[in-house]
């Protein structure tokens, strides 16, 4: 079985309903972490990304609403500063015995 490549995405949203804004908080809560009212971490393959953006956008009312989604290379997440409280999201060691 091929592995999959996982990327670093940072999702922003900007939603004027609120119950919208719910759903799509709680969409992205399976998929990542959030680490601002509005911004989520996530490692995803690209089946996931794909998936996720999918269901969000059934919630985005694109007259009215923003998504946003920055995929990361590794270098640029390494790079990453945080001021204040708060880690940057990594990969979880995962060993199968």
């Amino acid at each position: 079985m091929p592995i999959k490549r996982v990327m670093f995405y940072i999702i922003s949203y900007d939603v004027s309903d609120d119950k919208r804004r719910t759903q799509i908080a709680e969409i992205l809560k399976d998929f990542g972490t959030r680490v601002q009212y509005s911004v989520f971490e996530c490692l995803l393959t690209e089946d996931q990304f794909t998936m996720l953006r999918r269901r969000l956008c059934l919630y985005i009312d694109p007259t009215t609403d923003s998504l946003r989604c920055y995929r990361l290379c590794q270098a640029c997440v390494d790079e990453i500063i945080v001021e204040g409280r708060g880690d940057v999201t990594q990969d979880e060691d995962v060993y199968i015995w």
